[in-house]
Protein backbone atom coordinates (compact mmCIF):
# COMPACT_ATOMS: atom_id res chain seq x y z
CA UNK A 1 0.00 0.00 0.00
CA UNK A 2 1.46 3.29 -1.44
CA UNK A 3 0.87 6.07 1.17
CA UNK A 4 -1.71 8.21 -0.63
CA UNK A 5 -4.37 9.29 1.95
CA UNK A 6 -7.84 10.34 0.55
CA UNK A 7 -11.11 11.63 2.50
CA UNK A 8 -14.54 11.64 2.27
CA UNK A 9 -15.94 13.96 4.90
CA UNK A 10 -19.65 14.82 4.03
CA UNK A 11 -21.17 16.94 6.10
CA UNK A 12 -24.78 15.13 7.65
CA UNK A 13 -27.09 17.98 7.59
CA UNK A 14 -29.00 16.86 4.57
CA UNK A 15 -29.83 14.10 2.08
CA UNK A 16 -26.66 12.75 0.21
CA UNK A 17 -26.35 15.02 -2.58
CA UNK A 18 -25.01 14.31 -6.34
CA UNK A 19 -21.94 16.78 -5.78
CA UNK A 20 -21.06 15.03 -2.21
CA UNK A 21 -21.21 11.70 -4.33
CA UNK A 22 -18.99 13.65 -7.04
CA UNK A 23 -16.50 14.40 -4.83
CA UNK A 24 -16.49 11.05 -2.98
CA UNK A 25 -16.51 9.11 -6.11
CA UNK A 26 -13.10 11.11 -7.36
CA UNK A 27 -11.27 10.26 -3.74
CA UNK A 28 -11.88 6.98 -4.00
CA UNK A 29 -10.99 6.31 -7.64
CA UNK A 30 -7.30 8.14 -6.79
CA UNK A 31 -7.00 6.53 -3.49
CA UNK A 32 -7.69 2.95 -4.58
CA UNK A 33 -5.69 3.77 -8.17
CA UNK A 34 -2.33 4.63 -6.26
CA UNK A 35 -2.75 1.76 -3.86
CA UNK A 36 -4.05 4.18 -0.79
CA UNK A 37 -6.55 3.98 1.76
CA UNK A 38 -9.09 6.28 2.56
CA UNK A 39 -10.85 8.02 5.31
CA UNK A 40 -14.59 8.64 5.85
CA UNK A 41 -15.28 11.71 8.40
CA UNK A 42 -19.02 12.66 9.20
CA UNK A 43 -18.76 15.98 9.74
CA UNK A 44 -20.97 16.58 12.35
CA UNK A 45 -19.43 20.28 14.09
CA UNK A 46 -23.03 21.66 13.39
CA UNK A 47 -24.96 20.09 16.47
CA UNK A 48 -28.25 21.93 15.31
CA UNK A 49 -28.18 20.56 11.75
CA UNK A 50 -26.39 17.25 12.28
CA UNK A 51 -28.43 13.96 12.14
CA UNK A 52 -27.72 10.38 12.54
CA UNK A 53 -30.90 9.49 9.61
CA UNK A 54 -28.61 11.91 7.51
CA UNK A 55 -25.45 10.03 8.36
CA UNK A 56 -27.13 6.58 7.73
CA UNK A 57 -28.14 7.70 4.14
CA UNK A 58 -24.96 9.18 2.99
CA UNK A 59 -23.03 5.35 4.43
CA UNK A 60 -26.25 3.66 2.79
CA UNK A 61 -25.57 5.39 -0.55
CA UNK A 62 -21.94 5.55 -0.51
CA UNK A 63 -21.88 1.56 -0.34
CA UNK A 64 -24.51 1.42 -2.50
CA UNK A 65 -22.24 3.08 -5.54
CA UNK A 66 -19.76 0.63 -4.41
CA UNK A 67 -17.39 2.87 -2.84
CA UNK A 68 -15.88 1.55 0.51
CA UNK A 69 -13.17 3.61 2.90
CA UNK A 70 -10.82 2.16 5.25
CA UNK A 71 -11.07 3.93 8.53
CA UNK A 72 -14.58 5.96 10.04
CA UNK A 73 -15.03 8.49 12.65
CA UNK A 74 -16.83 11.56 13.67
CA UNK A 75 -15.60 14.75 14.50
CA UNK A 76 -17.92 15.11 17.41
CA UNK A 77 -15.83 12.17 19.00
CA UNK A 78 -12.57 14.53 18.84
CA UNK A 79 -13.36 17.53 21.22
CA UNK A 80 -11.09 17.12 23.16
CA UNK A 81 -7.95 16.26 20.58
CA UNK A 82 -9.47 19.81 19.21
CA UNK A 83 -9.38 21.19 22.75
CA UNK A 84 -5.86 20.00 23.71
CA UNK A 85 -4.87 21.69 20.41
CA UNK A 86 -6.30 25.33 20.97
CA UNK A 87 -4.86 25.20 24.35
CA UNK A 88 -1.79 24.74 23.07
CA UNK A 89 -2.35 27.84 20.17
CA UNK A 90 -3.70 29.93 22.78
CA UNK A 91 -0.56 28.87 25.17
CA UNK A 92 2.21 29.68 22.53
CA UNK A 93 0.47 33.22 21.60
CA UNK A 94 -0.51 31.93 17.88
CA UNK A 95 -4.24 32.33 18.68
CA UNK A 96 -6.21 34.39 21.93
CA UNK A 97 -9.29 34.64 23.47
CA UNK A 98 -11.21 37.42 22.67
CA UNK A 99 -14.23 38.86 23.96
CA UNK A 100 -16.73 40.70 21.77
CA UNK A 101 -20.49 41.69 21.57
CA UNK A 102 -22.33 38.68 20.14
CA UNK A 103 -23.61 38.30 16.72
CA UNK A 104 -26.83 36.90 17.40
CA UNK A 105 -27.24 39.44 20.88
CA UNK A 106 -25.12 42.79 20.79
CA UNK A 107 -26.15 43.24 24.75
CA UNK A 108 -24.18 40.18 25.30
CA UNK A 109 -20.77 39.18 25.02
CA UNK A 110 -18.95 35.84 23.70
CA UNK A 111 -15.46 34.61 24.16
CA UNK A 112 -14.00 33.09 21.01
CA UNK A 113 -10.55 32.06 19.73
CA UNK A 114 -9.09 34.06 17.15
CA UNK A 115 -6.03 32.95 15.01
CA UNK A 116 -2.91 35.67 14.93
CA UNK A 117 -2.48 35.80 11.35
CA UNK A 118 1.28 36.90 10.41
CA UNK A 119 -0.51 38.52 7.33
CA UNK A 120 1.46 36.59 4.76
CA UNK A 121 1.12 35.85 1.21
CA UNK A 122 0.52 32.11 0.71
CA UNK A 123 0.83 30.13 -2.51
CA UNK A 124 -0.21 26.56 -3.13
CA UNK A 125 -0.09 24.51 -5.91
CA UNK A 126 -3.70 22.74 -6.88
CA UNK A 127 -2.88 19.82 -9.20
CA UNK A 128 -5.70 20.90 -11.48
CA UNK A 129 -4.99 24.37 -11.84
CA UNK A 130 -1.30 25.54 -10.91
CA UNK A 131 -0.24 27.78 -8.40
CA UNK A 132 -3.21 30.00 -6.68
CA UNK A 133 -1.63 33.21 -4.29
CA UNK A 134 -3.99 35.03 -1.67
CA UNK A 135 -2.71 37.82 0.39
CA UNK A 136 -4.04 36.70 3.69
CA UNK A 137 -4.03 40.13 5.38
CA UNK A 138 -7.20 40.99 4.49
CA UNK A 139 -8.71 37.89 6.66
CA UNK A 140 -7.15 39.83 9.58
CA UNK A 141 -7.45 37.69 12.78
CA UNK A 142 -10.46 34.95 12.10
CA UNK A 143 -12.22 33.05 14.61
CA UNK A 144 -11.57 28.78 15.04
CA UNK A 145 -13.74 28.55 17.54
CA UNK A 146 -16.59 29.71 19.40
CA UNK A 147 -14.93 28.31 22.38
CA UNK A 148 -12.03 26.00 23.39
CA UNK A 149 -14.91 23.27 23.44
CA UNK A 150 -16.74 24.49 20.01
CA UNK A 151 -14.46 24.54 17.47
CA UNK A 152 -15.52 26.10 14.02
CA UNK A 153 -14.88 24.04 10.35
CA UNK A 154 -11.46 24.91 9.48
CA UNK A 155 -9.53 24.44 12.55
CA UNK A 156 -11.80 20.97 12.66
CA UNK A 157 -10.56 19.92 9.54
CA UNK A 158 -7.03 20.62 9.62
CA UNK A 159 -6.36 18.87 13.34
CA UNK A 160 -8.18 15.63 11.32
CA UNK A 161 -6.62 15.83 8.18
CA UNK A 162 -3.80 16.19 10.22
CA UNK A 163 -4.45 13.29 12.43
CA UNK A 164 -5.12 10.73 9.35
CA UNK A 165 -2.50 11.84 7.43
CA UNK A 166 -4.24 12.80 4.46
CA UNK A 167 -1.74 13.15 2.11
CA UNK A 168 -4.47 14.57 -0.98
CA UNK A 169 -7.31 16.96 -0.29
CA UNK A 170 -10.04 16.55 -3.20
CA UNK A 171 -12.81 18.81 -3.16
CA UNK A 172 -15.34 21.41 -5.10
CA UNK A 173 -13.44 24.25 -6.25
CA UNK A 174 -15.95 26.44 -3.88
CA UNK A 175 -13.95 25.27 -1.19
CA UNK A 176 -10.89 27.31 -3.04
CA UNK A 177 -11.01 29.96 -1.06
CA UNK A 178 -11.52 28.04 2.03
CA UNK A 179 -7.54 26.84 1.51
CA UNK A 180 -5.58 30.13 2.55
CA UNK A 181 -7.60 29.95 6.36
CA UNK A 182 -6.74 26.58 6.48
CA UNK A 183 -2.72 26.55 5.36
CA UNK A 184 -2.49 28.82 8.28
CA UNK A 185 -4.27 26.86 10.55
CA UNK A 186 -1.58 24.48 9.54
CA UNK A 187 1.34 26.32 9.59
CA UNK A 188 0.05 27.56 13.22
CA UNK A 189 -0.01 23.77 13.80
CA UNK A 190 2.97 22.78 12.70
CA UNK A 191 1.05 20.70 10.10
CA UNK A 192 2.22 18.88 6.92
CA UNK A 193 0.80 20.71 3.97
CA UNK A 194 -1.61 18.12 1.35
CA UNK A 195 -1.85 18.24 -2.20
CA UNK A 196 -4.32 20.20 -3.35
CA UNK A 197 -7.23 18.99 -5.85
CA UNK A 198 -10.07 21.62 -6.26
CA UNK A 199 -13.11 19.50 -9.01
CA UNK A 200 -14.78 21.63 -11.28
CA UNK A 201 -18.46 22.07 -9.69
CA UNK A 202 -21.56 20.21 -11.01
CA UNK A 203 -23.81 23.43 -12.69
CA UNK A 204 -27.34 23.16 -13.90
CA UNK A 205 -28.76 23.64 -17.85
CA UNK A 206 -28.13 27.41 -16.90
CA UNK A 207 -24.72 27.21 -15.19
CA UNK A 208 -25.55 27.43 -12.20
CA UNK A 209 -24.25 25.67 -9.51
CA UNK A 210 -26.60 22.68 -8.93
CA UNK A 211 -28.79 22.34 -6.32
CA UNK A 212 -32.29 21.10 -5.18
CA UNK A 213 -34.05 24.51 -6.61
CA UNK A 214 -32.40 23.51 -10.10
CA UNK A 215 -33.80 20.07 -10.04
CA UNK A 216 -30.67 17.96 -8.31
CA UNK A 217 -31.93 14.71 -6.00
CA UNK A 218 -30.54 12.95 -3.72
CA UNK A 219 -28.83 10.01 -4.43
CA UNK A 220 -30.86 7.68 -3.31
CA UNK A 221 -33.64 9.32 -5.23
CA UNK A 222 -32.58 8.27 -8.38
CA UNK A 223 -31.95 4.72 -6.90
CA UNK A 224 -35.38 4.73 -6.22
CA UNK A 225 -36.13 6.30 -9.59
CA UNK A 226 -34.57 2.82 -11.00
CA UNK A 227 -31.10 4.12 -11.91
CA UNK A 228 -28.86 1.41 -11.49
CA UNK A 229 -25.46 2.15 -9.21
CA UNK A 230 -22.88 0.99 -12.06
CA UNK A 231 -24.39 4.06 -14.59
CA UNK A 232 -24.42 7.14 -11.61
CA UNK A 233 -20.97 5.73 -10.92
CA UNK A 234 -20.10 6.06 -14.60
CA UNK A 235 -22.46 9.05 -15.33
CA UNK A 236 -20.35 11.34 -12.15
CA UNK A 237 -17.40 9.99 -13.34
CA UNK A 238 -17.21 11.39 -16.33
CA UNK A 239 -18.45 15.33 -14.80
CA UNK A 240 -15.52 16.87 -15.14
CA UNK A 241 -13.13 14.44 -16.10
CA UNK A 242 -12.31 12.27 -19.20
CA UNK A 243 -9.55 9.40 -19.94
CA UNK A 244 -9.20 10.32 -23.25
CA UNK A 245 -11.23 8.67 -26.33
CA UNK A 246 -14.53 8.55 -27.10
CA UNK A 247 -15.44 5.87 -25.02
CA UNK A 248 -18.31 6.62 -22.31
CA UNK A 249 -18.94 3.36 -20.65
CA UNK A 250 -16.68 2.73 -17.68
CA UNK A 251 -17.32 0.08 -14.76
CA UNK A 252 -16.03 1.27 -11.03
CA UNK A 253 -13.48 -1.38 -11.91
CA UNK A 254 -12.16 -0.04 -15.06
CA UNK A 255 -12.73 3.91 -13.70
CA UNK A 256 -10.29 2.72 -10.86
CA UNK A 257 -7.62 1.32 -12.96
CA UNK A 258 -8.00 4.36 -15.55
CA UNK A 259 -8.05 7.72 -13.47
CA UNK A 260 -5.35 10.40 -12.74
CA UNK A 261 -5.62 14.52 -12.00
CA UNK A 262 -4.86 14.74 -16.05
CA UNK A 263 -7.84 14.52 -16.82
CA UNK A 264 -9.33 16.76 -14.37
CA UNK A 265 -11.16 19.67 -16.57
CA UNK A 266 -11.36 23.18 -14.95
CA UNK A 267 -14.61 24.30 -16.60
CA UNK A 268 -17.58 23.17 -15.10
CA UNK A 269 -19.44 20.11 -15.85
CA UNK A 270 -22.95 20.52 -16.76
CA UNK A 271 -25.79 18.17 -15.41
CA UNK A 272 -27.99 16.73 -18.05
CA UNK A 273 -30.67 14.14 -16.83
CA UNK A 274 -30.87 13.27 -20.42
CA UNK A 275 -27.60 11.83 -20.68
CA UNK A 276 -28.06 10.14 -17.09
CA UNK A 277 -31.31 7.70 -18.62
CA UNK A 278 -29.15 7.69 -21.72
CA UNK A 279 -26.35 5.85 -19.74
CA UNK A 280 -28.72 4.12 -17.60
CA UNK A 281 -30.28 2.37 -20.15
CA UNK A 282 -27.19 0.97 -21.58
CA UNK A 283 -26.45 -0.08 -18.29
CA UNK A 284 -29.84 -1.97 -17.72
CA UNK A 285 -29.42 -3.51 -21.69
CA UNK A 286 -26.42 -5.07 -20.43
CA UNK A 287 -27.92 -6.92 -17.83
CA UNK A 288 -29.17 -11.05 -17.99
CA UNK A 289 -33.12 -11.84 -18.46
CA UNK A 290 -31.92 -12.88 -14.77
CA UNK A 291 -30.81 -9.88 -13.49
CA UNK A 292 -33.41 -7.92 -15.27
CA UNK A 293 -35.88 -9.46 -13.87
CA UNK A 294 -34.10 -9.33 -9.99
CA UNK A 295 -33.87 -5.68 -10.56
CA UNK A 296 -37.42 -5.22 -11.57
CA UNK A 297 -38.60 -7.29 -8.04
CA UNK A 298 -38.64 -3.93 -6.47
CA UNK A 299 -40.59 -2.33 -8.82
CA UNK A 300 -43.26 -4.88 -9.24
CA UNK A 301 -44.57 -6.69 -7.12
CA UNK A 302 -45.44 -10.38 -8.73
CA UNK A 303 -48.34 -10.79 -5.68
CA UNK A 304 -50.09 -8.07 -6.14
CA UNK A 305 -51.25 -9.33 -9.87
CA UNK A 306 -51.38 -12.87 -10.83
CA UNK A 307 -50.97 -11.83 -14.34
CA UNK A 308 -47.09 -10.83 -13.74
CA UNK A 309 -46.31 -14.14 -14.31
CA UNK A 310 -42.27 -14.82 -15.04
CA UNK A 311 -42.90 -16.29 -18.39
CA UNK A 312 -44.61 -13.48 -19.91
CA UNK A 313 -42.33 -10.85 -17.97
CA UNK A 314 -39.47 -12.79 -19.49
CA UNK A 315 -40.93 -12.36 -23.22
CA UNK A 316 -41.70 -8.63 -21.64
CA UNK A 317 -37.87 -8.31 -21.03
CA UNK A 318 -36.94 -7.37 -24.45
CA UNK A 319 -39.82 -4.50 -25.22
CA UNK A 320 -38.26 -3.21 -21.88
CA UNK A 321 -34.96 -3.41 -22.37
CA UNK A 322 -35.44 -1.18 -25.88
CA UNK A 323 -37.88 0.88 -24.52
CA UNK A 324 -37.39 2.06 -20.55
CA UNK A 325 -34.34 4.17 -19.42
CA UNK A 326 -35.21 3.29 -15.67
CA UNK A 327 -37.07 0.57 -13.84
CA UNK A 328 -39.20 3.31 -12.81
CA UNK A 329 -40.18 3.70 -16.67
CA UNK A 330 -40.26 -0.49 -16.88
CA UNK A 331 -42.81 -0.43 -13.95
CA UNK A 332 -44.85 2.16 -15.43
CA UNK A 333 -45.14 0.59 -19.00
CA UNK A 334 -46.13 -2.75 -17.25
CA UNK A 335 -48.95 -1.09 -16.01
CA UNK A 336 -49.74 0.76 -18.67
CA UNK A 337 -49.11 -0.03 -22.40
CA UNK A 338 -48.26 -3.79 -21.50
CA UNK A 339 -50.76 -4.16 -18.64
CA UNK A 340 -52.22 -6.18 -21.45
CA UNK A 341 -50.36 -8.75 -21.32
CA UNK A 342 -50.93 -9.55 -17.18
CA UNK A 343 -54.72 -9.01 -16.56
CA UNK A 344 -57.93 -9.31 -18.87
CA UNK A 345 -58.67 -6.70 -21.82
CA UNK A 346 -62.16 -5.14 -22.37
CA UNK A 347 -62.14 -3.99 -25.66
CA UNK A 348 -65.10 -1.82 -26.71
CA UNK A 349 -67.10 -1.82 -29.93
CA UNK A 350 -66.25 2.06 -30.63
CA UNK A 351 -62.61 1.19 -30.00
CA UNK A 352 -62.53 -1.76 -32.52
CA UNK A 353 -64.27 0.51 -35.00
CA UNK A 354 -62.61 3.75 -34.77
CA UNK A 355 -60.35 3.01 -37.55
CA UNK A 356 -63.07 2.01 -40.06
CA UNK A 357 -63.50 4.43 -43.19
CA UNK A 358 -66.38 7.04 -42.71
CA UNK A 359 -67.93 5.70 -45.99
CA UNK A 360 -67.78 2.04 -45.55
CA UNK A 361 -69.07 1.87 -41.92
CA UNK A 362 -70.26 -1.50 -40.00
CA UNK A 363 -69.10 -4.92 -40.90
CA UNK A 364 -65.20 -4.37 -42.46
CA UNK A 365 -63.70 -4.33 -39.13
CA UNK A 366 -65.68 -8.04 -38.42
CA UNK A 367 -64.62 -9.15 -41.36
CA UNK A 368 -61.15 -7.90 -41.03
CA UNK A 369 -60.74 -9.46 -37.54
CA UNK A 370 -62.33 -12.79 -39.21
CA UNK A 371 -59.88 -12.94 -41.57
CA UNK A 372 -56.99 -12.61 -39.34
CA UNK A 373 -58.44 -15.12 -37.01
CA UNK A 374 -57.93 -18.13 -39.33
CA UNK A 375 -54.27 -16.81 -40.08
CA UNK A 376 -53.73 -16.47 -36.30
CA UNK A 377 -54.79 -20.06 -36.16
CA UNK A 378 -52.37 -21.41 -38.91
CA UNK A 379 -49.71 -19.98 -36.82
CA UNK A 380 -47.44 -22.14 -34.46
CA UNK A 381 -47.65 -21.79 -30.78
CA UNK A 382 -44.38 -20.26 -30.34
CA UNK A 383 -44.68 -17.90 -32.69
CA UNK A 384 -42.05 -15.23 -33.38
CA UNK A 385 -43.11 -11.82 -33.87
CA UNK A 386 -41.37 -12.01 -37.07
CA UNK A 387 -42.97 -14.81 -38.33
CA UNK A 388 -46.51 -13.14 -37.25
CA UNK A 389 -45.59 -10.40 -39.27
CA UNK A 390 -44.70 -12.14 -42.25
CA UNK A 391 -48.19 -14.06 -42.23
CA UNK A 392 -50.16 -11.26 -41.06
CA UNK A 393 -49.05 -8.59 -43.15
CA UNK A 394 -50.01 -9.53 -46.41
CA UNK A 395 -53.58 -9.74 -45.66
CA UNK A 396 -53.35 -5.94 -44.70
CA UNK A 397 -51.53 -5.20 -48.02
CA UNK A 398 -54.06 -6.99 -50.25
CA UNK A 399 -55.73 -5.61 -52.48
CA UNK A 400 -58.98 -6.13 -50.80
CA UNK A 401 -57.99 -4.96 -47.58
CA UNK A 402 -56.95 -1.30 -49.15
CA UNK A 403 -60.27 -1.37 -50.76
CA UNK A 404 -61.91 -1.39 -47.02
CA UNK A 405 -59.54 1.35 -45.58
CA UNK A 406 -56.15 -0.13 -46.06
CA UNK A 407 -53.75 -1.52 -43.04
CA UNK A 408 -55.22 0.52 -40.28
CA UNK A 409 -58.88 -1.24 -40.83
CA UNK A 410 -56.95 -4.59 -40.26
CA UNK A 411 -53.92 -3.52 -38.06
CA UNK A 412 -56.04 -1.63 -35.73
CA UNK A 413 -58.29 -3.17 -34.77
CA UNK A 414 -56.34 -6.35 -34.41
CA UNK A 415 -53.91 -4.89 -31.68
CA UNK A 416 -56.55 -3.21 -30.10
CA UNK A 417 -58.61 -6.59 -30.01
CA UNK A 418 -55.21 -7.92 -28.32
CA UNK A 419 -54.34 -5.20 -25.73
CA UNK A 420 -57.92 -3.63 -25.41
CA UNK A 421 -55.48 -0.31 -25.34
CA UNK A 422 -55.15 2.70 -27.48
CA UNK A 423 -51.25 2.42 -27.07
CA UNK A 424 -49.48 -0.59 -26.92
CA UNK A 425 -47.23 -2.45 -28.88
CA UNK A 426 -47.70 -3.58 -32.24
CA UNK A 427 -49.84 -6.52 -32.89
CA UNK A 428 -47.50 -9.14 -34.01
CA UNK A 429 -45.29 -8.63 -31.05
CA UNK A 430 -48.31 -9.30 -28.96
CA UNK A 431 -49.31 -12.41 -30.48
CA UNK A 432 -45.73 -13.51 -30.05
CA UNK A 433 -45.74 -12.76 -26.05
CA UNK A 434 -49.42 -13.73 -25.26
CA UNK A 435 -49.16 -16.99 -27.35
CA UNK A 436 -51.53 -18.30 -30.14
CA UNK A 437 -54.10 -19.76 -27.75
CA UNK A 438 -54.23 -16.38 -25.90
CA UNK A 439 -54.36 -14.43 -28.77
CA UNK A 440 -56.95 -16.35 -30.68
CA UNK A 441 -59.08 -15.99 -27.74
CA UNK A 442 -58.97 -12.50 -27.59
CA UNK A 443 -59.64 -12.11 -31.27
CA UNK A 444 -62.80 -14.20 -30.93
CA UNK A 445 -63.87 -12.09 -28.11
CA UNK A 446 -63.49 -9.00 -29.93
CA UNK A 447 -65.71 -10.54 -32.94
CA UNK A 448 -68.01 -11.42 -30.25
CA UNK A 449 -68.36 -7.91 -29.42
CA UNK A 450 -68.84 -6.62 -32.92
CA UNK A 451 -71.61 -8.96 -33.25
Amino acid sequence: MSDVVTRIPPSPTGRFHIGTARTALFNYLFARHNGGSIVFRSEDTDRARSSKEHEDEIVAGLAWLGISWDTFSRQSEHTERYRTLLEGLVGEGKAYVSEEPSKTDPDKTVKVVRLKNPGTSITFTDLVRGDITFDTTELGDFVIARSLDDVLYHFAVVVDDMDAGVTHVIRGEDHISNTPRQILIQEALGAARPAYIHLPLILDEKRAKLSKRSGATSVMDYRAEGILPEALVNYLALLGWNPGGTREDFSLKELVELFSFDGVQKSGAIWNRDKLLSVNQHWMRKLSDFDFLTHMKGFVNPSSNEGFTKPFMLKAIPLLRDRARTFGEARQMLTGELSCLFTPVSPTKEGLTAKEPADRPGGVTKEALEALQTAISALPEGVSAEVAKGALMPLADAAEAVEKGGRGAYLWPLRYALSGLERSPDPFTLIHILGRAESLARVKNAIAILQ
